[in-house]
């Protein structure tokens, strides 16, 4: 399959079906119906000395990869080959239970770390215009919104990730989820803005500091895919 480019992904997003109205992001290839590791935007030490190169490169071509390899294992020879991932993370329980939780685990695994590379970048960026006021109408400023978002990270215990979720009614909210869990899942919203608290994702160059991590990580938030994004999910 050939990887989905950050353009593909802003592209497809608007594409979303009227039944869930969340955007495409990872989609099997038609003829392998197999899903593949996406390449990086930006090279492994490109968010140094925030985000250290040892642990991108890992953190990528092990972690994620291997997520992509053991759902890929998991579907091979079922009728859920081929689809699109988040059809199938937006219904796990009409997944066969012997699938189920390896597509959980992997499905999940695979498209919170696609969305995950593209909400960093070595450049800096601001949110726009309409994401602002979504901030400030739901947290009253961005300071406090990601106050509430580290809040989230610190406080999810073990692993997981922590996220700002676009809901249905178009507010924003703070949640966390757990191991490789998101929002889509249970319908709770769409996560516009994640940070990955997984271990691996931090702890060679912040050790048990998360928190330091997750000051690190708010120094390279790609506001603006996160931006197109969030425009994407309120025009759908």
């Amino acid at each position: 399959m050939t990887p989905m480019t950050r353009r593909d992904l802003l592209r497809t997003a608007g594409a979303a079906t009227a039944l869930w109205t969340i955007p495409a992001f990872t989609r099997a290839d038609d003829a392998e119906k197999a899903y593949s590791l996406p390449k990086l935007p930006y090279a492994y030490d490109a968010l140094e000395p925030h985000i250290d190169a040892k642990t991108m490169e890992i953190h990528h071509s092990r972690h994620h990869q291997a997520y992509v390899d053991n759902l890929n294992k998991a579907l091979t020879g079922t009728e859920w080959a081929g689809k699109r991932l988040e059809e199938l993370l937006v219904q796990l329980d009409k997944l066969p239970e012997k699938i189920r939780t390896a597509v959980r685990n992997n499905g999940g695994g695979h498209y919170n770390h696609t969305l995950f590379w593209e909400m960093m970048s070595p450049n800096a960026t601001k949110p726009s215009a309409p994401l602002t006021d979504a901030i400030n109408a739901s947290f009253r400023d961005l300071p406090a919104m990601l106050a509430q978002l580290k809040e989230g990270a610190l406080t999810r215990f073990g692993s997981g990730w922590a996220w700002v979720m676009y809901q249905s009614d178009g507010k924003l909210k703070v949640a966390s989820t757990g191991n490789q869990d998101n929002p889509i899942m249970d319908g709770a919203g769409t996560g516009i803005l994640g940070i990955d608290v997984w271990e691996h994702a931090y702890y060679l160059k912040y050790q048990n500091k998360r928190a330091d991590y997750v000051d690190a990580f708010f120094k390279v938030i790609n506001w603006q895919f996160v931006s197109e994004f969030y425009d994407r999910l309120r025009k759908a």
